[in-house]
């Protein structure tokens, strides 16, 4: 038996591998704009807050992994670990990049602060539309389940961003 390794290493393979970040990543994006209200504080202010609250709950779960596996598996913490953890989480971390680049450019006046705001929901929704298409192809192979996939993740994140519009 022979193995395809064609798409070893292939664009569509690491995103495969660091879909879970990003889900993450943009579903966490969304609930921290969801909670910075109708005006948020200024661009810059929000600039820190996104990417240090993303950074902040990145480094909380990558930590509670370690320790709980530590004591399931009773082998200690090693660097090599702490390696992996951030390799696993840093696709999470990823996502806040972008957003936090348009909060930038708000905070010297390329962007408005609303504008800001759209894009970054506009790129979560997108990706996570983008991995629900995904996942929907993986699995079955055909375009509905794939597009009906990528609804379903997309429709989530729409959700929260709806969300964002209808409370505040």
């Amino acid at each position: 038996m022979t193995v395809d390794t064609s798409q070893q290493g292939s664009g569509l393979q690491r995103l495969d591998k660091a879909a879970f970040g990003l889900i993450y990543g943009a579903i966490m994006v969304l609930s921290i704009l969801l909670a910075a209200g109708d005006h948020p504080d200024t661009p810059i202010k929000t600039a820190v807050v996104l990417f240090g609250s993303v950074l902040a709950i990145t480094l909380a779960k990558a930590f509670a992994e370690l320790m709980a596996n530590a004591l399931q598996t009773k082998e200690r913490v090693t660097r090599i670990a702490w390696h992996a953890a951030w390799h696993h989480s840093s696709p999470t971390l990823a996502v806040a990049n972008v957003p936090t680049l348009f909060f930038l450019a708000a905070s010297v006046g390329w962007l408005s602060a609303q504008t800001a705001v759209f894009l970054s929901q506009g790129l979560c929704v997108a990706l996570l539309m983008i991995l629900g298409l995904r996942v929907g192809w993986v699995i079955d192979g055909r375009v509905m389940p794939a597009v009906l996939g990528g609804v379903f993740a997309g429709s989530a994140g729409l959700a929260l961003a709806v969300l964002k519009l209808v409370i505040h």
